[in-house]
């Protein structure tokens, strides 16, 4: 997770330049049919989560053109060869230019059906930074926290067909910057599957794309993304609010430039779940953990992989229900 933020000037005038999103509140959207309020959280294994993100982060640095990249895609496809054997795993090839030259990547989209027309999509990158600096950065939680989350909310979905919407699980490929961060030098995966999905039309299938980055950190604090869209934020901080994990969402805010990007340009709801304060901010860590080798499993938290996996399963409910 190589993105900037900005500073609230600058985030102003992105704001007044970039697409504007007008939709209707889930709050003011009242659902055809009452429906029953879920009293309870459907269990969330924030523990299985967390295993999942060891045994991925164990592959090593995953950087495009590397070894462990290969491993990382083949880790993927053991996760979800169930899915793939129904056609229901696609492996979204491309090689987009860099400034290393042509990069061949691969997104990897899950799809789980539902009897709702709509899909909600749920994302996350999975490679490392390219290796300017041989540091053997590993991506314990930019990138293995939320791959481990979405292996398990995957856990949820399989084998059945979803009462609400669709939802798509997105492993996007080439996120971070190989050389600096820019519009240019990012978000290689996302920009590829948003121009994709815009001109095969599935972008208008899309009710709400959910973004998931460095959410394992012991000391959870989701901020509010000012580059998201302010109903999906509202939603999500309902979902969190109804089990008592307002202290760990929202306490700041800034604008960040993430994945939800490309979407939110072609007029997709976003939300960018992320906790950019990783460890400690001072002269030897000006970014805290953030593409360090201290970036490891041992920063990380069960407890806090549960607390967002719990959070998006009821963000997903409260979709279906108001939407």
């Amino acid at each position: 997770m190589s993105r900037r933020f900005l500073s609230l000037a600058a985030a102003a005038l992105l704001l007044t330049t970039a697409p504007i999103i007008f939709a209707q509140t889930p709050h003011s959207a009242a659902p055809a049919k009452p429906v029953p309020v879920v009293s309870r959280a459907e269990s969330f294994d924030g523990a299985r989560a967390l295993k999942y993100a060891a045994d991925f982060v164990a592959i090593g640095p995953r950087w495009p053109t590397g070894p462990g990249h290969l491993k990382a895609e083949a880790f993927l496809q053991k996760q979800f060869a169930a899915e793939a054997a129904k056609g229901q795993l696609e492996a979204d090839h491309f090689t987009p230019n860099t400034p290393i030259g042509p990069v061949p990547m691969t997104n990897y989209i899950v799809r789980f059906p539902g009897k709702k027309d709509g899909v909600i999509v749920l994302a996350s990158h999975y490679e490392t930074n390219y290796p300017l600096r041989n540091i053997g950065f590993v991506g314990a939680n930019d990138g293995g926290s939320t791959v481990g989350t979405l292996i398990e909310l995957a856990n949820h979905f399989r084998g059945k067909t979803l009462d609400g919407y669709s939802v798509w699980i997105v492993f996007f490929d080439g996120e971070e910057a190989f050389q600096q961060w820019s519009a240019s030098d990012s978000d290689y995966g996302s920009r590829h599957l948003a121009a994709k999905w815009q001109s095969d039309g599935t972008l208008k299938k899309l009710k709400a794309f959910i973004l998931l980055d460095m959410i394992g950190d012991k000391d959870l604090d989701v901020i509010r993304d000012m580059n998201s869209t302010p109903w999906l934020l509202d939603t999500v901080k309902q979902a969190a609010d109804k089990f008592g994990y307002q202290k760990y969402f929202y306490v700041g805010e800034n604008a960040i430039e993430d994945d939800q990007l490309p979407f939110k340009a072609r007029g997709v709801p976003v939300d960018d779940i992320i906790d950019f304060n990783y460890g400690p901010h001072n002269a030897s860590h000006p970014d805290g953990y953030h593409h360090t080798a201290e970036d490891t499993m041992d920063k990380l938290s069960a407890k806090s992989l549960t607390i967002i996996g719990t959070t998006v399963l009821e963000t997903i409910r409260l979709l279906n229900q108001f939407h």
